[in-house]
């Protein structure tokens, strides 16, 4: 547990750092702000975002109006985890799962340093562990905690009734940052929802042991979730090249997702430094903010 919390003690002060040093001290924490409240209208001026017309005052006849947002005070940050049992393909202690604890732990510390209320949501095809919103660093701790010593009790994604159950447990506008491998069909509908009622993150993450397999021959691979081993021929026909499209159009299929419903996301491998990921993460993030 200690050695757990030091190393992201570290990844965070390096993010941190790098934050500073490339936006030379113009850093608004992804979590600082991102919270906005309609506050007045005004009239529209040359450049406003169209998205922040007032349709229903400009409809009565006297302009065009935008409205105003003010920051709220007190921002909600909450975290959906994937913890099924796809999680667990990777090298040993750098799996996805390791890889989507170790993220939700930075960020975790980093919203709770901005006096973020903080939640968690662990879900396989079935809540597995909820914690509400809250402030400080004992919050922090044991979010922490809840990642590594977590035992989920199934091993099935369901990602559509995570994200139903989300749409239920947070009731005012949050941060989500949503973290899985996204794995599974049929949660588009509930995820757009998601992305409505609140500012949506998705992380996705993925291990080239899944996309990239090698030439061996017949060999066994364990499902996870099903607990069944199949035998697969790995160098019969064009398999390993269907294996890596089916990555590779799943994760298109995100980004396109994301543009057309204004969410954050990026894209991360198991064995890639994840932190100038999140940095540019980070800046999209604050340009966005500075823009609304």
């Amino acid at each position: 547990m200690k050695d757990l919390v030091k190393k992201l003690r570290r990844f965070e002060i390096q993010i941190r750092k790098a934050i500073n040093s490339q936006m030379q001290g113009d850093f608004h924490s992804v979590f600082k702000g991102t919270g906005l409240e309609f506050d007045d209208v005004r009239p529209y001026q040359y450049g406003d975002d169209v998205r922040t017309i007032h349709w229903n005052v400009s409809a009565k006849g006297h302009g065009t109006f935008v409205k105003t947002f003010r920051e709220e005070k007190e921002q909600t940050v909450f975290f959906i985890l994937d913890v099924s049992a796809s999680e667990d393909i990777g090298s040993p202690g750098r799996t996805k799962a390791d890889l989507a604890k170790e993220i939700c732990g930075v960020l975790t510390l980093s919203a709770v340093k901005e006096s973020s209320h903080v939640g968690l949501i662990c879900y396989s095809d079935q809540k597995e562990k909820y914690l509400k919103p809250v402030k400080g660093h004992s919050q922090a701790y044991e979010i922490i905690s809840t990642l590594a010593h977590l035992q989920p009790k199934s091993h099935k994604t369901n990602l559509s009734k995570a994200v139903a159950f989300a749409l239920n447990a947070i009731k005012r506008r949050s941060v989500v940052i949503l973290i899985s491998d996204f794995i599974d069909d049929g949660y588009f509908d509930n995820l757009r929802a998601l992305a409505k009622r609140h500012d949506l993150v998705m992380i996705h993450v993925s291990d080239k042991r899944e996309t990239r397999l090698p030439k061996l021959g017949i060999i066994p691979v364990l499902d996870k979730e099903s607990n069944r081993t199949l035998w697969i021929n790995t160098s019969f026909g064009d398999f390993r090249e269907k294996i890596g499209k089916r990555h590779d159009a799943r994760k298109a299929e995100l980004q396109s997702f994301s543009r057309k419903h204004e969410i954050n996301f990026i894209s991360l491998d198991t064995e890639e430094d994840y932190v100038p990921k999140l940095l540019r993460l980070f800046k999209v993030r604050n340009k966005s903010l500075k823009t609304t």
